[in-house]
């Protein structure tokens, strides 16, 4: 894989394009697959994108699982681990220092409106914001920092995202182990969509239990 050369030619045209640039670290992203620190850098990326990093670790994830196939639900349980601490880590910024740094993040990392309507959801109930959120293409980073801000329950952010966060990249870590390669390009066209119906259904599934008890 030619990534890394790849990323340096996208990133020359960053300042003219945005998406270009963004195009260029998603191949960045992709080069630490062909690196002996795949795995170090999976969970320093699932870190980071719970807060403020524009890529989503899937990415990564993918890319690893492929190469070892044997390994993808390994590489899925360091990419929850990272990004739950990572989540852990943007709670705390919207708790601690919120004040001092929401400027750098309403210019540079989601919108104002964006957080306001999570202010809204956290109203109605935290927890599902919280686990949709973290299952979802929806970004994750919002509610990290939504979450310290509002102080919602510590104990209901945390048990929401470790659900949500390991759902999600252990079921992608999982179709590629039971079907190789060929998933891949499925995955990449229709993640989104599988994600937010998996998302419905497992809602769902925990409505009716409480229902029925």
């Amino acid at each position: 894989m030619d990534d890394y050369p790849k990323a340096v030619a996208w990133s020359r045209t960053r300042s003219a394009n945005p998406f270009v640039w963004l195009r260029g670290l998603y191949h960045w992203v992709l080069h630490w697959a062909e690196t002996p620190y795949g795995e170090p850098a999976l969970a320093a990326l699932a870190f980071a994108e719970a807060s403020f990093f524009p890529v989503p670790p899937d990415v990564l994830l993918i890319a690893l699982s492929l190469g070892l196939p044997r390994s993808a639900l390994r590489f899925a349980l360091v990419c929850a681990a990272g990004s739950v601490v990572g989540g852990v880590g943007g709670y705390l910024i919207g708790w601690f220092v919120w004040g001092q740094v929401r400027d750098f993040f309403f210019a540079y990392v989601f919108s104002r409106g964006a957080f306001e309507h999570v202010a809204d959801l956290y109203q109605r109930n935290a927890f599902w914001a919280v686990f949709t959120a973290g299952f979802t293409p929806i970004p994750y980073k919002v509610f990290t920092i939504a979450g310290g801000v509002f102080q919602i329950d510590f104990g209901e952010f945390l048990l929401a995202s470790v659900l949500s966060r390991s759902a999600r990249f252990f079921l992608v870590a999982g179709l590629i182990r039971v079907f190789g390669p060929p998933i891949r390009g499925f995955i990449d066209r229709y993640f989104n969509a599988l994600s937010i119906v998996f998302a419905v259904l497992l809602i769902g599934g925990f409505a009716l239990v409480r229902w029925l008890l």
